[in-house]
């Protein structure tokens, strides 16, 4: 920092330090008055913003009315003192609106006190709805109060709260600040709800299953670890619901679903956090192409509801969720590299990744990895329109069916939009026997450094053991799709309190 700006700074901080004063001097002297704002328990509050704006009915001149009386709440955004009257904006959770205080309606003593709070403090009244000369509703207040006290001050008028790490360590200003932020939370409720709406509607079951957890299974991930002090032992946060899900197919539930939040112990950038949530449904009876239909009818659905249009603009591109593709894994490679991987055997297919900078680590150096790196590396930055990615290598596929016409292959897909995964299906390995193999070889690979290898599940493996339907199962990750929906580039914007780094 050059020396130029540090008298700037610490301007700043001496202004910030004065507000705090002068606000905290105001507190003192309400309090001294019998007028502390905090102990006010309650306030009737009849209209948001809202509903006063949407039941106003102008009235012809001359015609006899009864004037609709509110009662109105929320925090002060603005004023305009005008001698003995007064406008300001309230801002509540629906929008904001225009107050008019008066003092002749109000009383000098309050309309003193109106006067010298501050913007950000929030405030009630009642009072009668109109509409000023300048076309605005507004009520006129016959009453005003001081509802709590606001000791710091929002964000500069004009500017607003703009600093990224300040918005998500205050998102509570962030969303005073800035309307659009709000909006994608409500959105973002309007689409878990929509989703709920939409597998309800086909017979599914909401269920909820552990959090915490003896072994960390249902993906691969490295966990987070913690210790349960009465049974003396380490658990793990979850990183996946699936294979509790699978155990209540196997008890008979034939249609489940669950919302949830997932633990990570990864990387972080704009499409990871370390928590996060998903929806993960499970059902009897059908196949990863059952799941195709669910996840395109998903989508579709919550657009619809939600939106009203399933054309999404989403940056510099527009979504069309009318427009869904389907490959497999090998045709995507060859249609983006040109490499044929039917063509290839495991040394050359292995060989073929180090030419192109790709180096597998050891213990995977096999056919099945080499076709996923290329296709990871080459191929998902290609997929802007939602395409539906089949037959992944079994090596990758711990708890998917093979593909009856290929053992090299799995009966599963991920689907893809804006280059991004969005979900992740199989048609569900029901062999006890064949579980147990690969479950062995996740364990061979984490014995050779895969930190994010499966564990062997011994009691899913007896689960199976008694029994599981054919089934499908899908996963999507709830916070892409917000991120799609509402046109968000990172994770962080459709999470309330991102994960962050402690500024000390």
């Amino acid at each position: 920092m050059s020396q130029d700006n540090i008298p700037e700074v610490q301007t700043e901080q001496q202004d910030l330090n004065e507000i705090l004063r002068i606000r905290r001097e105001k507190l003192a002297k309400l309090i001294e008055e019998g007028a502390n704002p905090y102990e006010i328990t309650k306030f009737n509050k009849t209209h948001s913003s809202v509903q006063v704006l949407q039941q106003y009915v102008d009235h012809a001149e001359g015609e006899e009315y009864q004037p609709q009386i509110v009662s109105v709440a929320g925090r002060m955004t603005s004023r305009r003192i005008m001698g003995k009257a007064s406008f300001c904006h309230i801002l509540d959770g629906d929008g904001s609106l225009q107050l008019y205080v008066k003092r002749d309606e109000v009383g000098d003593e309050t309309y003193q006190r109106f006067k010298s709070w501050d913007i950000g403090d929030i405030i009630g009244g009642e009072g009668e709805v109109f509409r000023t000369h300048m076309g605005e509703i507004s009520v006129k207040l016959h009453s005003v109060t001081l509802l709590s006290k606001s000791l710091l001050p929002l964000p500069e008028k004009f500017h607003g709260l703009k600093d990224v790490e300040t918005r998500y360590r205050q998102r509570y200003v962030d969303l005073i600040a800035n309307p659009e932020v709000k909006r994608t939370f409500v959105l973002r409720s309007g689409i878990i709800k929509a989703i709920r709406e939409y597998l309800d509607n086909l017979g599914f079951l909401e269920v909820e299953t552990p959090i915490l957890n003896t072994i960390a299974g249902g993906a691969n991930a490295r966990p987070f670890v913690t210790h349960h002090n009465t049974l003396d032992i380490d658990m793990y946060m979850r990183i996946a619901t699936e294979l509790h899900l699978k155990r209540l197919i196997v008890g008979g539930f034939e249609r489940v679903y669950e919302i949830g939040r997932q633990f990570r112990n990864e990387g972080m950038d704009l499409r990871h956090n370390p928590e996060f949530t998903t929806i993960e449904l499970y059902q009897a009876y059908t196949d990863f192409h059952g799941m195709m239909d669910i996840a395109r009818g998903l989508f579709c659905h919550c657009a619809d509801k939600v939106l009203g249009t399933r054309l999404l603009p989403y940056g510099d591109v527009t979504i069309d969720l009318d427009n869904w593709s389907s490959l497999s894994m090998i045709q995507a490679v060859l249609k983006y590299t040109g490499v044929d991987f039917n063509a290839l055997n495991a040394e050359q297919a292995v060989e073929l990744c180090a030419q192109k900078g790709i180096q597998l680590a050891a213990g995977k150096q096999t056919w099945g990895n080499a076709l996923y790196e290329m296709f990871d590396a080459f191929v998902e930055k290609q997929l802007v329109q939602p395409t539906f990615i089949y037959d992944y290598p079994v090596e990758v596929s711990p708890l998917a069916k093979k593909k009856p016409t290929d053992p090299r292959l799995t009966e599963r897909f991920e689907f893809f939009i804006n280059c991004s995964e969005m979900g992740n299906a199989f048609s569900e390995l029901n062999d006890p026997i064949d579980q147990y193999e690969r479950f062995a070889a996740q364990v061979a690979a984490k014995a050779q450094g895969d930190d994010e290898a499966h564990a062997m599940d011994t009691d899913f493996i007896t689960a199976l053991q008694y029994g599981m339907p054919p089934t499908g199962g899908l996963g999507i990750g709830i916070d892409r799709m917000v991120m799609l929906f509402t046109n968000n580039q990172s994770i962080r914007d459709v999470l309330l309190f991102p994960t962050m780094k402690p500024l000390d």
